[in-house]
């Protein structure tokens, strides 16, 4: 941590607390060193975002408009945002979003008001959306006084009437989570007081006639530097920059050489760090534009020399006072995006471009724009033509000293723009410094918020009642354990959880009386972790009893309501649940923070319910298992044949035949929703299913009596047995009977399993062979498996005689 108490208590709130925080401070205060130190240290999960392209790529970043997708041009508060290009967020992104902690916005001061709003309602949409900014801690880096956000008039005209100023701080979300506001006064840029109170002065718009006076006798007329004294001159248009460097250039002697860039991936034009064909000739005043990655550190952004010369694809740079010349070779840049890590949930960078060029680029002069955030020895101002407010600060402040510094045109009182909000505000920034105790405060405000909200059971009771509203006024097609289930968890989710929750926030409350950090509160400790341990017992109870209920309909439109009503307790519940099991522990606020964003995301993966229905269907059914076999029977016929699932069969026909148990055609026709044509079309493979699961459940039925007997019936299996060897065929039996073919074969089976009849009277000796192979493999077989592997040429009635003879064989 660098070794200034500001630095280090700014390092504080953005570790152990949650609150917005302006990091502000005049030009060399060490602002880009704080975030460059934060990305190493930091636990929690951060993206760093900035206004500009190129600002972004130099914070290690990416642009606020490509994280956010936000459009172009003004946004009015809560309008601009549709749901259409909501739509347009991938699973991925809002997978990002929704695991972020903290978001880095530099060059703060170039951000608008209505962009950070913007940024607001993204987040709200896929966090909280009761929190600003849904509840992701901000850390906005930047200097007020520098350059501003850049705005037409008509724009303003349509914002006016939202905003105060256009500047960041007037945004409404912000106001709302009152930032804290952090000002760095040690500078390490310039170390002349005399320089440094002149630049305060600009900056803090109090330029008097002293100071103005003593500015401008770096007013050198006639001055024209030598060559080699590596002067750069700073100016308020590209256009001049451009003009002043292709002069130069074409003085030197000799032909220039052109280097041409290389990219790869997505790297955008405006994000260029330097010149995509780069123009260099032998004595041409350059500046690098990065640091030197190797070991040596020969250079830094900003640095001035000259080409000394070009060899071997290898640019030579002399610079003023050092005697070795610097060998140059290209560089890389990369622009990277953000992504979610699905294993580790850490948030990753991405290398999604890069762009490859030498170092370097033409600097006998340069726009003030581009120069905010370097450091030059020797400058050239020229800001007669200054247009905006901060633009002669920032050129000044480049300057590492007075004497290294030269005006092109004096400076006059209106040179120096500023606005007075930012005078305004900045003063109130610099008055009202947090201190070590309001740290404190702020640590202990924060960890009790986290803990009332780990027992803070109202979101789950919501959903329990939506999902109880829901399943209540459909009662006509849903079965009445499903009611009687829903009402029971809405019961416990009231008394056994909601009122004991509230009780024991109660006990929070006089717990945290006694002060200090709770996670270093012994008591409340104990207390957490018993409750933790109780909650957590209900919260399972409900997640039991939800297995119970049917959720399953033919209306479509139904269907789609009790789907959302169910993943949204679904959800509930899942995140209580994670977040208590670590709190039953001990509660640790770094870990609850990242069990809670974890849980969030691993919800999202693990429920996929897009087509299916939101639970397991038929629990509380008697014959569950027969009800599923039937149900994704019916849904794979009507899959086939391309029609809705109830014109197959109905819901309501399949929950009867699970109770029912129908063994003949009549009873199946018996059944409310399936007929005589139904019977026709489906009736064997459905008595099938029925005959399997009952023989292998070892269920006994009785046969339901469709008409009056008037004389007592021989025993039915026998008389299948005597037609069956008078030679009647199967289906002739079954015709002449009024029974299906697979009803006629279980009474044959009868038979073979007592030995009177032999399995190949009844089916060919080789598909008997077949099926025999099948189940002497030494594994324990389910006729459900074996039909699946051997296939539609063979049935489940054949499959089940031969078992009956293999069983009896082992009798």
């Amino acid at each position: 941590m660098i070794p200034n108490t500001t630095l280090a208590l700014a390092a504080e709130f953005v570790h152990f607390t949650n609150k917005n925080i302006f990091l502000t401070g005049k030009a060399g205060t060490g602002k880009t060193t704080f975030l460059h130190n934060l990305k190493k240290t930091l636990h929690k999960r951060m993206a760093i975002v900035a206004p500009t392209g190129v600002a972004a790529i130099n914070a290690g970043g990416v642009t606020i408009h490509s994280f956010f997708q936000l459009p172009f041009g003004p946004h009015i508060p809560g309008s601009f945002l549709s749901a259409q290009q909501y739509q347009k967020f991938s699973r991925e992104k809002i997978n990002l979003i929704k695991s972020l902690d903290l978001l880095v916005i530099d060059e703060i001061s170039m951000v608008r008001a209505d962009m950070l709003d913007g940024i607001d309602e993204v987040l709200r949409r896929y966090k909280d959306r009761e929190k600003p900014f849904g509840g992701v801690q901000l850390l906005m880096i930047g200097d007020l006084h520098q350059l501003s956000p850049v705005i037409k008039d008509e724009e303003w005209s349509m914002l006016k009437e939202h905003y105060d100023t256009i500047f960041f701080f007037s945004s409404h979300a912000l106001q709302k989570s009152d930032p804290v506001r952090i000002e760095l006064t040690h500078i390490y840029r310039q170390s002349d007081d005399r320089f440094i109170d002149l630049l305060n002065h600009i900056r803090e718009n109090r330029l008097d006639a002293d100071t103005l006076a003593y500015l401008n006798q770096r007013y050198l007329p006639d001055f024209v530097p030598a060559d080699d004294e590596g002067y750069i001159t700073l100016t308020t248009h590209n256009s001049t920059a451009q003009e002043i460097n292709h002069t130069k250039l074409k003085t030197l002697p000799g032909e220039p050489e052109y280097f041409e860039a290389k990219t790869d991936g997505d790297f955008p034009e405006y994000s260029y760090p330097t010149n995509y064909d780069l123009s260099l000739k032998t004595g041409a005043q350059v500046m690098f534009v990065k640091n030197d990655s190797s070991r040596d550190k020969l250079f830094y952004n900003g640095k001035i020399g000259f080409v000394s010369r070009i060899d071997s694809g290898t640019i030579y740079v002399k610079c003023k006072g050092e005697y070795a010349e610097i060998p140059v070779k290209p560089e890389e840049w990369t622009n990277v995006k953000y992504v979610l890590n699905q294993e580790t949930k850490e948030i990753d960078e991405q290398v999604i471009g890069s762009f490859t060029q030498f170092p370097l680029k033409l600097a006998w002069a340069i726009t003030i724009h581009k120069s905010q955030g370097l450091t030059f020895e020797k400058a050239i101002i020229d800001a007669k033509l200054s247009f905006a407010h901060g633009q002669v600060y920032v050129a000044l402040s480049r300057c590492k000293s007075y004497e290294g510094m030269v005006l092109r045109s004096p400076i006059g009182e209106r040179s120096v723009i500023t606005d007075g909000a930012i005078s305004v505000y900045t003063k109130e920034v610099s008055k009202n410094q947090p201190d070590s105790q309001r740290l404190e405060s702020e640590k202990i405000s924060f960890q009790q918020s986290l803990i009332y909200e780990l027992f803070d059971f109202s979101a789950l009771h919501r959903n329990l009642f939506q999902l109880d509203r829901v399943l209540s006024g459909n009662t006509g097609i849903l079965d009445a354990e499903t009611i009687r289930v829903s009402k029971q968890l809405l019961e416990i989710s009231q008394t056994s959880i909601q009122t004991v929750a509230q009780k024991f926030r109660s006990q929070l409350s006089q717990l945290f009386l006694s002060g200090g950090l709770p996670e270093e509160n012994s008591d409340a400790q104990v207390r957490i972790q018993k409750a933790s341990a109780y909650f957590l017992e209900k919260t399972d109870l409900l997640t039991s009893l939800a297995t119970e209920m049917n959720l399953d309909t033919d209306n479509q439109a139904v269907r789609k309501l009790i789907l959302e009503a169910f993943e949204n307790f679904q959800k509930s519940v899942f995140l209580k649940h994670e977040t208590l099991i670590t709190a039953k522990e001990n509660f640790n606020t770094a870990q609850y923070l990242r069990v809670k964003a974890n849980a969030d995301i691993e919800f999202k993966l693990k429920v996929k319910t897009s087509q299916k229905a939101p639970t397991t269907t038929g629990k509380g059914l008697l014959h569950n298992d027969l009800y599923k076999t039937i149900k994704e029977w019916r849904d794979q016929v009507a899959d086939q044949k391309n029609v809705p699932v109830y014109i197959v069969m109905p819901q309501k026909a399949i929950k009867e035949l699970t109770e029912k148990l129908p063994s003949t055609p009549a009873e199946l026709e018996s059944i409310k929703g399936i007929g005589k044509t139904k019977v026709r079309q489906y009736g064997s493979q459905v008595l099938d299913m029925i005959n399997t699961y009952c023989e292998e459940n070892g269920i006994e039925r009785q046969q339901t009596v469709i008409a009056p007997v008037k004389k007592a019936k021989p025993d039915t299996k026998a008389v299948s047995l005597e037609m069956f060897r008078e030679g009647v065929p199967l289906e002739k039996i079954a015709e002449d009977r009024g029974l299906s073919v697979s009803t006629i074969e279980s009474h044959l089976h009868h038979y073979i399993a007592i030995d009177e009849l032999d399995i190949r009277e009844l089916y060919p000796a080789e598909k008997v062979s077949q099926i025999t192979d099948f189940f002497t493999t030494g594994r324990s077989i389910s006729l459900s498996e074996a039909k699946t592997a051997l296939g539609d040429d063979f049935s489940y009635s054949e499959i089940r005689g031969v078992l009956l003879h293999l069983r009896k064989g082992q009798d």
